[in-house]
């Protein structure tokens, strides 16, 4: 039986909208509040500021793809609904950096895995960085209404047990299902297919922003002008597009902290072969963590890692999977019986752990200069160890570090021989982040961070940063949670702001 598609019945039923790829001539938009961005930080400051009474107008880049329009298939999912058509990879080439780029941003095409901010992390952050009012017992009614909004609870059911779907069936409580639909029911309006290029800046205040239409693609601009005016602006495009959207602006950056401490959660990769089938393409996309490894060494000791099981769709893990021809072929042979590990390393704590920034191309696009460490690659070689010895307890009967220089070893001995032998360097690891957090970092004091700790800009009164770019280094779990968490507490205090002004 079809799943209704919830989206179009809301369209259907009078929502205001904007098609940037359609517009016959240029446009004109005013609001209460603007929001760059309808991810995590921008849904969730939608529904809470359209909530509380104030028009809101949310702008994205991407394409409006809804549950009817989701097949299921890769080549088509990778080219419209990510950043660069999943081309976006740090200044080098050699990490890749999955974002979104569709109404919904990331959380349209992330697994939703969801952590509450470790306590050491926002211990850290008070510390080191001179952040307020995010502190365990600060954060812990913020993250418990978000939790309750969209449904986050453990998983109940054993992994790869349930039908394998989530966007076509509506099960992923992304942005795109919920809070975007609550901003819109209240009033909201949503400008898709439409670049922000620049915040227009009048003394200590952004006055508009000016953006441009897309083409269906959302390859290039089509020619068409779109002026946004409000009383007060967010920012919440992600990691490195907020950063980006702050230096094509010129805006004030007196400490040259814009774009500045961009933090990946570098991630390295093993695979395993078991004699029984796995079938890691079904079921929840993400369900088995481990934290053992996370803390073990302190807040701030050596490079420390969170180890999840990814999903294997067939098209991405032939790429993960390395070699051409017959060798990826038989690869992929044995993908119904092919575990895969991760392991997210937690930067941004120690002086010497891996660390970005985000830069400009000549046409004004962002790209991150994200420059590896030997402390990095010292937690991604006992990561690699970690995950070896996992996967042959598990039972596995070979195991395969994701490195140009590696192949399935049948022993724990020999691959930690192998693991010990390889040349750890760019290219011929492989690499891979699916969290962008930090380049606005947020700290009471200017000279440590872009915004203060309610994401105030310091230098622009009517600017708000609401995602993850305001964390001051990674957080040491999945983002999505402590993105929601924070932006609840930061909307509802924008929302009290602004009616007493």
């Amino acid at each position: 039986m079809p799943v209704p598609d919830l989206f179009a019945a809301g369209l259907a039923s009078g929502w205001k909208t904007y098609n940037g790829s359609r517009l016959e001539q240029d446009l004109t938009l005013e609001a209460d509040v603007a929001i760059i961005g309808s991810g995590a930080g921008g849904g969730t400051t939608a529904e809470i500021l359209s909530q509380a009474g104030f028009k809101v107008l949310l702008i994205e880049e991407g394409p409006l793809k809804t549950s009817s329009d989701f097949k299921m298939q890769e080549p088509e999912a990778y080219g419209s609904l990510y950043q660069e058509g999943m081309g976006r990879m740090s200044k080098d080439g050699a990490i890749t950096i999955m974002q979104g780029r569709a109404v919904g941003g990331t959380t349209l095409v992330n697994w939703t895995s969801s952590f509450r901010t470790p306590d050491g992390t926002l211990q850290h952050w008070a510390d080191e960085y001179g952040v307020k009012g995010h502190g365990v017992d600060e954060m812990a009614p913020w993250f418990a209404r978000m939790e309750e909004r969209l449904g986050v609870a453990p998983w109940a059911l054993p992994p790869n047990a349930d039908c394998g779907r989530c966007c076509p069936t509506n099960a992923k409580q992304s942005m795109l299902v919920t809070t975007i639909p609550g901003a819109l029911n209240n009033g909201g309006e949503l400008l898709y297919l439409a670049r922000a290029q620049r915040l227009l800046l009048t003394g200590d205040q952004v006055s508009g922003i000016e953006c441009v239409g897309m083409d269906e693609l959302c390859v290039q601009p089509n020619g068409r002008k779109i002026l946004v005016k409000a009383k007060h602006y967010v920012l919440a495009g992600g990691g490195i597009n907020s950063p980006a959207l702050l230096m094509r602006s010129d805006a004030p950056d007196p400490h040259q902290r814009t774009g500045q401490r961009t933090f990946l959660h570098t991630v390295n990769f093993s695979a395993a072969l078991f004699d029984e089938v796995i079938n890691p393409f079904y079921g929840a996309p993400q369900s088995i963590y481990s934290d053992h490894f996370q803390w073990d060494d302190g807040i701030t000791g050596r490079m420390s890692y969170k180890l999840e099981v990814p999903p294997l769709q067939p098209a991405i893990t032939a790429t993960l999977l390395g070699r051409f021809g017959v060798d990826n072929a038989l690869r992929m042979e044995q993908l119904p019986h092919t575990n895969v590990m991760l392991a997210l390393m937690r930067d941004g704590f120690h002086p010497d752990s891996a660390v970005g920034k985000v830069e400009l191309r000549g046409d004004g696009s962002p790209v991150l200069d994200y420059q590896m460490t030997d402390y990095t690659w010292d937690g991604i070689r006992r990561a690699y160890h970690t995950m070896a010895e996992i996967q042959f307890a598990a039972g596995a009967k070979a195991v395969l570090p994701l490195h140009a220089d590696a192949d399935y070893v049948p022993t724990l001995a020999k691959a930690r021989e192998l693991i010990d032998n390889l040349s750890l360097e760019i290219y011929r690891t492989r690499l891979g982040c699916a969290h962008v957090m930090g380049g606005c970092g947020m700290s009471e004091d200017p000279k440590l961070g872009v915004t203060d700790s309610l994401g105030r800009h310091h230098q622009l009164r009517n600017l708000s940063i609401h995602d993850g770019s305001l964390f001051p280094t990674s957080i040491g779990a999945n983002p999505q949670l402590s993105i929601y968490g924070l932006t609840a507490q930061l909307a509802s205090q924008l929302a009290e702001r602004l009616k007493n002004a």
